[in-house]
């Protein structure tokens, strides 16, 4: 039976992004009235993660601001627009604490994930051996995923589009797999994501 994991884990919360397709900052618009951004990184913190790493790029102070008060820290991506969320990701992982075991890569804009299902990948990597925890919805995998710091060389070497993708096409085979309603996977991209989410400008 494999010996439980111990050491902290950190959350990467990827909120740097342009939100092009959308016309406005998705990641401060309100659902029930807190900004995605501010849902995303409470749910971290509730399910356990430590610390928790907001990577922040495009208005970045209004981003900070809506994190106010919360025990976090933000990190700057500064390539957040040429980048993308391969170049976030690499930062936010390589700002990790080297004491942590691992660390959980979550999209700020999928309100639908819940502080629940975080947890549940934090325990699923605590008392399994394996080195991925992979969010599944129908037959997509998509984030919340979580690394073990075995694999985060690989990650940070990696070039191109898809790191992340990659990697968990590279160590499927060994990794643990959590499934999730297909509707927990709705993200916000479009205006018409706004009225399916209930999503409303702050």
């Amino acid at each position: 039976m494999p010996t439980e994991r111990t050491g902290p884990i950190a959350g990467v919360v990827l909120a740097a992004g342009l939100s092009r397709r959308l016309g406005t900052n998705k990641l401060l618009l309100e659902v029930d009235g807190v900004p995605l951004v501010r849902r995303a990184v409470e749910s971290a913190i509730d399910a356990g993660l430590a610390p928790v790493l907001v990577v922040v790029g495009h208005e970045r102070e209004r981003v900070e601001s809506a994190l106010a008060g919360l025990d976090c820290r933000a990190v700057h991506n500064p390539r957040f627009a040429e980048d993308g969320k391969n170049g976030s990701m690499k930062v936010g992982v390589g700002a990790v604490p080297l004491d942590a075991a691992g660390a959980m890569v979550i999209l700020a804009d999928m309100p639908r994930v819940e502080t629940s299902m975080m947890a549940a990948l934090i325990d699923a990597f605590r008392t399994g051996g394996a080195p991925l925890v992979v969010s599944r919805y129908g037959d997509v995998n998509a984030p919340p995923m979580l690394y073990d710091r075995a694999l985060f060389d690989e990650l940070l070497a990696m070039q191109g589009e898809g790191c992340g993708k990659r990697l968990v096409r590279a160590h499927l085979d060994e990794a643990q797999i959590l499934s999730w309603p297909k509707e927990a996977l709705r993200d916000l991209d479009v205006p018409a994501d706004m009225d399916a989410l209930g999503a409303r400008p702050g």
